[in-house]
């Protein structure tokens, strides 16, 4: 089917390939000339504008950094719900608040257009690889609807509830990955600093009661993992200014429902400061150069 990818970086463009290998007729846009530019250069049409890309096409994924984002795409008289076929599917796999979730979501049910939000795990390895999980929230039979996408994209969907769940279900992950990453860093870096060896540490921790997903698939000591972005300078992967953002939600909502995020909010706060030094385009396994003896 003809689809439309908006917002093509770190995982938005390999999981625009994704679907263009699998056999769809897939065009792509986003604002940022380069980010389209290297999707043309894999052999996959762009647009000048989110609008043209949108026209004809059976299905609309977007992937944009925050709720500002989707709500200026999708939502008033010039955003795309406005001027979308009932027929249309829309999946956004942005990272944003359930609140701006269930705006958009309502606009499109209001137009009687099927739309999901489906934020997803697995950095840009997983983007790359097709391996993604998606947290889905919306009506089952939407879901249905999108899961042959979705499984072309990635390798696990769970539907998290109604609209808005799959951005909730994202929030409490980040919270604990960002938990996790700063855990892993200091205690490899105290490890470091005693002279153990990052490689040997993490192996013993991997099979140890430490053991967690950043150990296992995202080390954040250069040369310790291959292919993590530790081992390219923390260029490319999840930026630290996105997991600041994605803090910064979870505190919102912890707020709004009193639930108690002690060590969320230590997090948010270390990575705060790590972007105050300027390291917020980094990836945020970067935060170990907070730790690490230079």
């Amino acid at each position: 089917m003809k689809l439309a990818f908006l917002g093509l970086g770190n995982m938005g463009r390999p999981m625009a390939i994704n679907l263009h290998k699998a056999g769809h007729e897939v065009v792509g846009f986003d604002p940022a000339p380069r980010a389209s530019q290297r999707l043309s250069d894999a052999g996959i049409r762009t647009a000048p504008s989110a609008r043209t890309a949108a026209e004809g096409s059976a299905a609309i994924i977007s992937m944009l950094p925050a709720g500002e984002h989707v709500e200026a795409l999708y939502l008033g008289d010039d955003g795309l719900l406005a001027h979308l076929a009932p027929s249309t599917l829309v999946i956004d796999c942005s990272t944003i608040s359930a609140e701006s979730a269930r705006k958009v979501g309502a606009a499109a049910v209001a137009r009687g257009i099927g739309c999901i939000d489906a934020p997803v795990s697995g950095g840009t390895a997983g983007a790359e690889a097709g391996t993604l999980t998606f947290m889905v929230g919306g009506a089952a039979e939407v879901l249905e609807r999108a899961r042959p996408l979705l499984e072309q994209m990635g390798k696990n969907v769970f539907h998290a509830g109604p609209i808005g769940a799959g951005q909730l279900t994202k929030m409490c992950n980040n919270l604990m990955l960002a938990i996790q990453m700063v855990g892993a860093a200091e205690a490899l870096s105290l490890g470091a600093a005693n002279g153990l060896s990052p490689q040997v540490l993490s192996d013993i921790m991997k099979r140890s009661s430490g053991g967690n997903w950043v150990l296992e698939k995202y080390n954040p000591v250069p040369g310790v993992m291959d292919g993590t972005p530790a081992t390219r300078g923390y260029s490319g992967g999840f930026g630290t200014h996105l997991m600041l953002k994605d803090l910064g939600l979870a505190q919102e909502n912890a707020v709004a429902v009193r639930a108690a995020t002690p060590l969320g909010s230590l997090a948010r706060s270390l990575y705060a400061a790590h972007c105050l030094a300027g390291h917020g385009d980094l990836d945020f396994s970067s935060i170990i150069r907070m730790f690490l003896k230079s």
